[in-house]
């Protein structure tokens, strides 16, 4: 795996680790932020992964699957 794409998931990972941890101690509103930050590098991750480039600095999710091309493969259902 690409060095830059494992950087993302390691991080990404290691976010969600901490939003774990904070939830155990019932810390809701860094559970959210924690997997806000999860998902945006993960997200950044992928990005790298279809694009072969560095992802934009952002963090808009939205912002993020759509400049990857990956927006439309969400729905609201």
């Amino acid at each position: 795996m690409d060095s830059k794409i494992r950087y993302w998931i390691d991080l990404s990972d290691y976010d969600l680790e901490t939003a774990e941890a904070m939830l155990q101690s019932k810390r809701y509103l860094y559970v959210g932020f924690m997997c806000h930050q999860s998902i945006e590098k993960a997200f950044k991750a992928y990005y790298t992964k279809l694009k072969s480039e560095t992802a934009p600095y952002s963090h808009s999710l939205s912002y993020l699957a759509k400049q990857g091309l990956f927006y439309d493969e969400f729905s609201e259902i």
